[in-house]
């Protein structure tokens, strides 16, 4: 990767994980004409319910020591992370979902791009689509949607892990282990994320002796 590709990258991420661990401790194509974002009737009244019910599983992810009980509350944070509150948004990231299953990027890209477009305040809108430039080899779109997903929910620990993957591919071991010490810092249970922070650190102290 060229020298000035890997600068611009680390300088993308070390704003957005200065911040975040400074804020730790609280821790078919659709017309764009025809598309207005339509409230889901549903989710209007709970909203605020809906949040604290996320509140709540981060304190319980942050203490779980189990393995396998953190990854059924992180697949309940991903469950509330889906829901926009908006019938439009989430029928918009179905088109996305199924068009990237069928290896239709570019299709994939027009809805998510749509569904950032009605809905900037939604996390996994950039979420989802830093995921597919990240597939599809533009690293420095994916971290810039990625600096998006984490100013909305700084918790983002899929985000989080998305950030070090590119950065290890960069080389910045200094970045990734940030990376991944604040993803552990919201989800410690998490294995994965373990043997890499682990792995890193004995890296990186091998390389000061």
């Amino acid at each position: 990767m060229p020298a000035m590709r890997i600068f611009a990258l680390s300088y993308l991420a070390l704003p957005i994980l200065l911040a975040l661990t400074a804020a730790a401790p609280h821790v078919a194509m659709a017309d764009d004409s025809n598309i207005v974002e339509k409230k889901d009737p549903n989710a209007a009244s709970g909203s605020l319910s809906s949040k604290q019910q996320i509140d709540n599983l981060f304190t319980a992810l942050k203490r779980q020591r189990n393995p396998d009980q953190a990854s059924l509350i992180a697949d309940q944070i991903r469950m509330e992370w889906s829901d926009s509150g908006s019938a439009t948004i989430n029928l918009l990231m179905q088109w996305a979902d199924k068009a990237i299953q069928e290896k239709r990027n570019a299709a994939a890209m027009d809805f998510l791009d749509q569904v950032i477009s009605l809905k900037p305040d939604y996390a996994e809108g950039w979420n989802r689509r830093a995921t597919l430039n990240y597939a599809i080899g533009d690293y420095r779109k994916s971290m810039e949607d990625i600096n998006q997903v984490l100013r909305i929910e700084p918790r983002h620990f899929g985000a989080l892990a998305g950030m070090a993957a590119i950065l290890n591919e960069t080389g910045n071991d200094e970045l990734t282990l940030k990376a991944w010490e604040r993803f552990l810092e919201i989800y410690p249970a998490n294995r994965a994320a373990q043997d890499q922070f682990n792995t890193l650190s004995e890296k990186i102290a091998g390389s000061r002796t």
